[in-house]
């Protein structure tokens, strides 16, 4: 299953709401059936492009990652989302949202093919067919890191004061 995942704080800049690193996710896509590349600006279209959604804050995140997780938690989650349909999304009833929310539980853990910790980056756009979106996994190789100082002893007390 997925989970949130942060390199840095930049989420915290770039989406209304931010998830929390390590939060279970899906990718969320649902959230944007109503909008238009009007309606998608600002943070807003920033959580489109390049967000997946934590289950606990419903905020955003750029990265998830691909955890395990035990079966009875995943029910707990179908269910909560589910509860979440109900509350705040519209549905009429718990029987109408289980089978959206597993949906889109089931969906997330399709997309979790890889190892454990490979990390996974979402790229949505509107087409005239709706939503699109594409996931990617970073690999070490695509985006080396490169050694930026070394620390070096000092020879004693003062040698390098002016």
């Amino acid at each position: 299953m997925l989970k949130t995942f942060r390199f840095d704080a930049t989420d915290e800049r770039v989406f209304e709401r931010a998830a929390a690193a390590g939060e279970w996710a899906i990718p969320g896509g649902f959230l944007f059936a109503g909008d238009s590349t009007e309606t998608l600006s600002g943070k807003r279209r920033q959580a489109f492009e390049s967000g997946f959604l934590g289950l606990d804050s419903f905020g955003w995140s750029s990265f998830a990652i691909v955890s395990e997780i035990a079966e009875e938690r995943f029910e707990e989650l179908v269910i909560g989302l589910a509860r979440r349909f109900v509350r705040d999304f519209g549905a009429p009833d718990m029987a109408a949202a289980l089978p959206v929310a597993r949906g889109e539980l089931e969906f997330a853990r399709e997309l979790c093919c890889h190892p454990v910790n490979t990390v996974l980056v979402v790229e949505r756009s509107l087409s005239e067919e709706g939503i699109r979106e594409r996931f990617r996994t970073l690999r070490r190789e695509a985006a080396p890191h490169a050694r930026i100082w070394d620390i070096l002893e000092e020879d004693g007390p003062g040698e390098n004061e002016p």
